[in-house]
């Protein structure tokens, strides 16, 4: 399993509030590529350069207080892992440093340590004390892992014969089970059913509120949103931008659109591929799906104009369990920028029960301030505590708007004449 938990050889001072619990200083790593086996085996007697460097960092450097949590994005290739490797020291830089106060848990690779021959249980109290757990501790928090991962009876059968679910839930209960000083989490949310995602979420919440030091590497934009006071965007090794979660977030979105502007887009299809299409159902490990997304008074066209000066969008899904979920809306220009989004957990409303496990969102926007244009809506659906996306249709409905205006611009905003 590779996670890592570190401490200092002695007790480590406890941060003051405030303090600097993680500081990272001009921190780079560099890989040296040889063309064939003779040239790499020729640097070792000799000083000439038989080499070609590829720095997977480089000059990167940051500092976080007690309680803060920075998120870590970035294109694949950018980086994100090296850093977080060389920040639980399983990895050296070849440039710079890292101080760390306390203690550390990075959960890098969930169950990649496990041995499969020996039972859930073995492999708990085996890598416990790779994490530095004394026997003691183990054994106090051994009831509480396995609670928590939900084997049951089956945290005494060998880990060959489990899911990859429940080698997940088991790693990440292990490695949690204790409250670090640090916590470094890579793409951990990606991993497991929703349920489990959930909880993870919950857990990683609670770390945070009690003081935890948390650097989150995650693809999940949402969970970044939600978790993090600030972010780190990494391209190319290098850092890109750092600050306000919102602001690099807003920066990185708009590079990803421009990607995505350089490759030919795909065509949207037809209303009538819409509607013939019918929605996947409810997967293992799924608590949710969105069934159907709708726009009031679509005309013809392709995409189809809108033929009213309000925009009425309808979201209906369906969530095992009688739990009432969460519903956002999102509307972008359909190769631009984006323009708005709401969600039901943020304006204080609540989706209608229509039928068994069925609810129902009506997002309307007034007098539509748009534009002349071609726009698109996407619908998220949510658990009960938006923590957890359940399902997303992204890009789902293009349309067509018309203002007769002849000043450039892409809202028309509320102002005055004075």
């Amino acid at each position: 399993m590779n996670m890592v938990d570190s401490a200092p050889p002695s007790p480590a001072p406890a941060a003051a509030p405030g303090s600097s619990v993680l500081a990272v200083r001009g921190l780079g790593k560099e890989y040296r590529l040889y063309d064939t086996p003779r040239q790499r085996l020729k640097a070792l007697f000799t000083s000439g350069t038989h080499h070609r460097s590829h720095w997977a960092l480089s000059e990167v450097s940051f500092e976080l207080h007690r309680g803060q949590c920075m998120g870590l994005i970035g294109d694949n290739g950018a980086g994100k892992s090296s850093l977080l490797k060389l920040i639980a020291g399983t990895m050296q830089p070849t440039t710079g440093e890292v101080r760390r106060i306390g203690r550390v848990t990075a959960i890098l690779e969930l169950g990649a340590g496990f041995h499969p021959d020996f039972s859930g249980r073995d492999n708990l109290r085996f890598s416990g004390h790779l994490t530095g757990l004394d026997p003691e501790e183990i054994a106090r928090l051994e009831p509480e892992i396995i609670e928590f991962s939900e084997l049951g009876s089956a945290i005494d059968r060998p880990v060959k014969t489990y899911s990859s679910g429940m080698v997940v839930r088991l790693a990440f209960a292990l490695v949690t089970a204790k409250q670090p000083d640090v916590l470094i989490i890579d793409e951990a949310l990606a991993v497991g059913d929703q349920h489990f995602q959930k909880k993870c979420v919950e857990r990683i919440t609670a770390f945070r509120q009690n003081g935890c030091t948390i650097l989150f590497c995650s693809h999940s934009q949402y969970h970044v949103r939600q978790l993090c006071d600030v972010a780190l965007w990494l391209d190319g090794g290098r850092m890109r931008a750092l600050g306000a979660t919102d602001t690099v977030l807003a920066a990185y979105e708009a590079h990803v659109r421009a990607q995505d502007l350089a490759s030919a887009p795909a065509p949207s299809p037809s209303p009538e591929q819409a509607v013939a299409a019918a929605p996947p159902p409810i997967l293992a490990g799924q608590r949710g799906r969105i069934t159907r997304l709708a726009i009031d008074h679509l005309g013809p066209g392709t995409p189809p104009l809108l033929a009213s000066r309000d925009l009425v969008v309808t979201v209906e899904a369906l969530v095992e369990g009688g739990e009432m979920p969460h519903i956002a809306v999102m509307l972008e220009q359909s190769h631009g920028v984006g323009i708005t989004s709401v969600a039901t957990h943020a304006d204080g409303a609540h989706p209608q029960a229509v039928g068994p496990d069925l609810w129902r969102s009506v997002c309307t926007f007034p007098d539509l301030p748009l534009h002349s244009g071609e726009y698109v809506v996407s619908a998220y659906l949510f658990d009960s505590k938006a923590l957890v996306v359940y399902d997303q249709w992204y890009q789902h409905q293009h349309f067509r708007f018309h203002f007769p205006t002849l000043t450039p611009g892409l809202v028309r905003l509320p102002h005055h004449w004075s």
